[in-house]
């Protein structure tokens, strides 16, 4: 009889291609993928403890899967991922239902661990050495077939003072150019269109490998070089180490898309050091100026920070100043939270949760209003738009992705005339503008 496997991934993209590894060596045990908790005889679920919100979250999702154990006791509860890595002790003593915990380190080796649940208590497996997945790992795409992501490295060796993710991932590690494109035959082999390149920081990519140079541009190259994919996104570049080279290559390569992920998190030159960021106002401002010299076309991607601790009102109006002046066409803003074992959590002038809520509720106003004059100005533009499929809107329409979306991400293109299926790259008219979405019909002219 085929064993059945009910899954949730919870978190960034990078945690999905973990998930999507943990899947294919489920498979590849006999396991069959089921639609509801209650069918299965494995419940997985991959967690992200990055913040608080994302540990409720997890917390949330474990404890409603848990409830199908009361019904069917026979039924293996697992958890994997960052959550475990931050609280894995403290799990095992609070949440005795769930059979198996693994940490951001064990994942590859889950079958092993499942043949190796203890009946009376829960296992921990949180090995102390530190994975890279490689192109030999069996990964099972999630996404639609159109559309996957590629990790480049694991971990990270910044030390921003409100971020968790060194001491959970561990310092920065690249995988190398070889084994990268290795995969990246494969996902083009599979009819991936779009392959988005993900790290911590994709720019650092290559600073641990040492001689003969290896470095985000001669990985682009390559990949280049051995594949066919139609679009290759970034995600995410860190401010300070986007140089001239990466650009250049960027304005060079029509597959490379004009479409820039830089998570800022804050302007001010005073916040910024208190969070530990290696550049100041000044550096940003010249930045985005010599990006928009030699990309004219860009889109630009950022993530603000309220409400950290000490941010004035000022700080906040630098960060409105900033938006104002370059209108961006896609930015998050989210509300700072106190994580324990930051350095931050212990900062003095702590902003309430009002304070919070008031900044972001202020600058997403001024970034709404900006966002809809950006596609107002697609009105009347015909733009290549990789299809998704049916509308999570409505079922009588088609939706799709601009080149400067990105998937999960940003908004998206409602098409409400014409047809392709999903995967397609067709041409569509833009009709109407949101403030995060476009609408439009396809001309008929498909782009194979």
């Amino acid at each position: 009889m085929t064993k059945k496997l009910f899954m949730v991934s919870l978190g960034c993209p990078k945690n999905l291609v973990d998930s999507e590894v943990m899947l294919a060596l489920l498979e590849h045990d006999g396991y069959e993928v089921c639609s509801a908790p209650e069918e299965a005889d494995l419940l997985l679920v991959n967690t992200c403890g990055f913040i608080q919100p994302a540990v409720e979250e997890a917390i949330d999702e474990i404890l409603l899967l848990s409830e199908t154990k009361v019904k069917k006791p026979e039924v293996k509860l697992v958890v994997a991922g960052c959550l475990v890595q931050r609280y894995g002790k403290e799990l095992q003593k609070e949440l005795p239902e769930v059979d198996l915990f693994i940490g951001v380190n064990g994942f590859q080796h889950i079958v092993n661990q499942l043949q190796s649940i203890d009946k009376d208590e829960s296992t921990l497996h949180v090995p102390s050495s530190y994975m890279l997945m490689d192109a030999s790992l069996p990964r099972r795409i999630s996404t639609p077939k159109h559309r996957a992501y590629l990790k480049i490295s694991e971990g990270c060796s910044n030390s921003c003072s409100y971020c968790l993710i060194p001491s959970i991932r561990g310092p920065f590690r690249s995988r190398t150019v070889e084994d990268l494109t290795t995969e990246a035959e494969a996902l083009d082999r599979q009819g991936v269109r779009e392959l988005t390149l993900v790290g911590q920081d994709v720019t650092a990519y290559g600073v641990d490998l040492g001689k003969p140079r290896k470095d985000l541009p001669l990985l682009l190259s390559a990949i280049l070089k051995k594949c066919q994919v139609d679009w290759i996104r970034l995600l995410y570049l860190y401010p300070n180490r986007i140089s001239d080279e990466l650009l250049s290559l960027i304005a060079a390569e029509d597959r490379l898309l004009n479409y820039l992920d830089i998570p800022l998190q804050h302007i001010s030159s005073r916040i910024l050091k208190s969070m530990n960021r290696p550049f100041n106002t000044k550096q940003v401002h010249n930045l985005i100026e010599r990006i928009h010299a030699r990309l004219p076309q860009v889109t630009i991607r950022t993530t603000f920070i309220v409400g950290f601790p000490g941010e004035t009102d000022q700080d906040v109006e630098e960060i409105a100043h900033f938006l104002r002046t370059y209108r961006l066409n896609n930015v998050g803003i989210f509300t700072y939270s106190n994580e324990e074992g930051c350095a931050a959590e212990h900062f003095s002038n702590q902003c309430s949760e009002e304070v919070k809520k008031e900044r972001y509720n202020y600058l997403m106003e001024i970034q709404s209003a900006l966002s809809l004059e950006k596609n107002r100005f697609f009105v009347g533009t015909t733009l290549p738009v990789l299809v998704e499929g049916i509308s999570r809107e409505s079922d009588l329409l088609l939706e799709g992705r601009t080149q400067f979306q990105a998937p999960e991400i940003d908004g998206c293109v409602y098409i409400t005339e014409g047809q392709c299926e999903a995967g397609d790259i067709v041409m569509v008219k833009i009709n109407e503008a949101h403030p995060y979405d476009l609408v439009g019909e396809i001309t008929g002219s498909l782009k194979e």
